[in-house]
This record gives structure tokens, sequence and C-alpha cells, in this order.
């Protein structure tokens, strides 16, 4: 590090460590004072191979606050400042890789073990960090990474000309997969939880939308499973309703789980059909994504991703911002509101 960086900032701490039995969906997260409190903790010291952040901004996931309350994959650590995703400046860097990103503005995700996003500087691994086009708006390169390189790397993994099911079809990640399969020639079946978003998606290019609360579900999931034959159930939620929908898919089907959005506990409803239709139970998380795929398939990927926000196709939809310095107080009322993500802004 240089003389001119501070010795402290100011950051989102976690107030407690581990997991938690009592985690409830991340949807019905609000009290986030029981977890989280504003402090100012030491400026983060850096590991082999990665990069120190100044933060412009980070975002809010459902992922975030999963995490917050001890409901995520990954053990919480008291007194470490929260959050995944954000984008800044890198401003101080420790080894050869690492060092040919100093200067450079970049989207990143924290590191396991550096410091969370929701702070005036973080750390990432420099593999994960990634370079933005200078006119990608920081709101894009904010959310570049946890929704549109999962949306772009999710949707790779279905066969050419095939189709597909996504739970939690009115997400961000939703809308976004919608828009790549109107290009890629893949067909969506989504599914949601009201008939408000129906016909958006419909106009981003999912081929059937699908309300799960609905009295004619069944009929129409069976109906669209034999119009489309998906072999790719993409599912955030891993819930009851996920267990039906992978029951009735046919042979050779993978059921890829990369979220939990119910406090339901998931079920596989039919065993044997892991032995005698082949099917699959796969996760995926895109840090394991970046650290594993070659380069000339992560930069490829990267580069279309930038393309699409700086283009027009993409835009990250920004329901509320909310000053890092006011968190904690104003984060309750800022996730009431609808059909976007909370931008956290540092500075």
């Amino acid at each position: 590090m240089t003389d001119t960086l501070p010795t402290k900032m100011q950051a989102v701490i976690l107030r407690e460590d581990g997991y938690a039995a009592d985690a409830i969906p991340a949807s019905q997260v609000r009290d986030v004072s029981r977890y989280l409190e504003q402090a100012e903790v030491d400026l983060p010291t850096l590991g082999p191979d990665q990069v120190l952040i100044k933060v412009r901004a980070a975002m809010v996931n459902p992922s975030d606050l999963a995490f917050i309350q001890g409901g995520y994959g990954q053990p919480r650590v008291k007194g470490t400042p929260a959050g995944f995703e954000g984008v800044g400046d890198v401003v101080a860097t420790k080894g050869l890789y690492a060092k040919t990103l100093k200067g450079n503005r970049v989207s990143f995700v924290a590191s396991q073990t550096g410091s969370g996003a929701w702070a005036e500087y973080a750390v990432a691994e420099a593999a994960t960090a990634i370079t933005l086009r200078k006119d990608l708006r920081d709101e894009d390169g904010a959310a570049l990474i946890v929704n549109p390189l999962t949306a772009a790397a999710m949707v790779d993994m279905v066969p050419d000309g095939g189709a597909f099911i996504a739970s939690g079809g009115a997400s961000q990640l939703g809308k976004l997969m919608a828009g790549l399969t109107k290009e890629s020639g893949k067909r969506m079946i989504a599914l949601v939880r009201r008939d408000a978003p129906i016909a958006a998606l419909k106009d981003l290019g999912a081929s059937h939308v699908l309300n799960e609360t609905s009295e004619s579900f069944a009929a129409d999931l069976k109906a669209a499973l034999k119009a489309e034959k998906p072999t790719v159930f993409l599912d955030c939620i891993a819930g009851s309703v996920s267990a039906r929908v992978f029951a009735a898919m046919g042979k050779d089907s993978s059921w890829v789980i990369y979220g939990k959005m119910t406090s339901e506990p998931p079920e596989i409803l039919e065993p044997g059909q892991l032995i005698f239709m082949r099917k699959k139970i796969l996760g995926f998380w895109l840090v394991s994504w970046m650290r594993d795929t070659n380069m000339l398939g992560k930069m490829s990927a990267i580069k279309a991703v930038q393309a699409r926000f700086t283009d027009g196709r993409w835009k990250t939809d920004i329901s509320a911002k909310v000053p890092l310095r006011n968190l904690v107080k104003d984060l309750p009322s800022a996730l009431n509101e609808p059909d976007g993500k909370v931008m956290i802004t540092v500075g």
C-alpha cells in the first residue's frame, strides 16, 4: 500500500458470526439493524493476488440479505464489512497480475478472505476483478457480476436450440436471461408468482411465463414441458415448487441450484429418477465459474455482457439509492421499493 491511503474507513459491518438456524427468506428481511451496524474500521490488508478497491457504489442482492442473517452458504465473520458486489477503482495491489489492474475502474465481488463491498474500501481477488469500458455507467458496473455474468454463464449451460426453465423469472436476473434467450435462439419457460410481469417477460424473450400460484399452474407446466422439452432447470428458489417442476421434467434433465429464496426444505420427490432417468442435481456459484473458466471463455463472456449494457440491450433497474453512511437506517424502506435494485453510494 502507499502512504496516501488512510488507515481507517467507514463500513457497514456484520454483528454476528457463522450461520443461523432462524434465517428467513431474503425477500422478507427488513430489520437489518439486528445483523448490521455502521462502524469505523481498519483499512483491510491484501493477501496474495488481491486488489484493494476504493468503492464508488455497491449493490444489495438477495444473496447479501441471506448472508447477513446467516442463511447463505458461507459463514459470517463478526466485525467484517458486508456486501458481495460493487464498482470502484483499484488503488493498491499484491501480485504480478494484480499489479496490471492498478488505477483501473473495475466491477468486483468481495474476496472470501478479504473485506466486503459495503465500505469505503474493499478487497477482491485479482482474477475476479473486471476492468470496465469507459462508456459503462457505474450503476451497471456495480451490478455487472452477480446477475449479468450469472445469466450469461447459466444460459450457456443450455444446449444450442434447447429450452430451459428458470424460477424467479420476474427478478433482474430473470429479465436478463429472457433477453439472452431471444438472441441465442434458446427457449425460456419463466416461473413467476404474480401475473403483473408476464407480458413484460414475454416481450423480453421468454417463450412461456407461468404463474406458480395460479390454479392452472400444473396444467400450464405440463403443456409447456410437452411443447418445449426443457433439459435444464435454473433455480434460485429450491423449495417445494422447484421439486415438483424437476420431477415433471424428462430424461437427462439437470436441476441447477444457484440460490435458496424460501425457508421450505428442498425435496427430491422421485429419487429413482436420478438412477433410471439419468437426472442430475448441480450447484452453481459464479465465483467458481470465474476461477475455473479458461481466460478466453471468460473474456468473451465479459465483453458480451459489457456490450449489452453500453448499447442499451440491458439496463440495471435502480429502485433506490442509499448513502453508505445511512445504510442501516434507510435500507429497510429502500427494500420496499418494487421492481429494481438498491444501490449503495459511497463518498
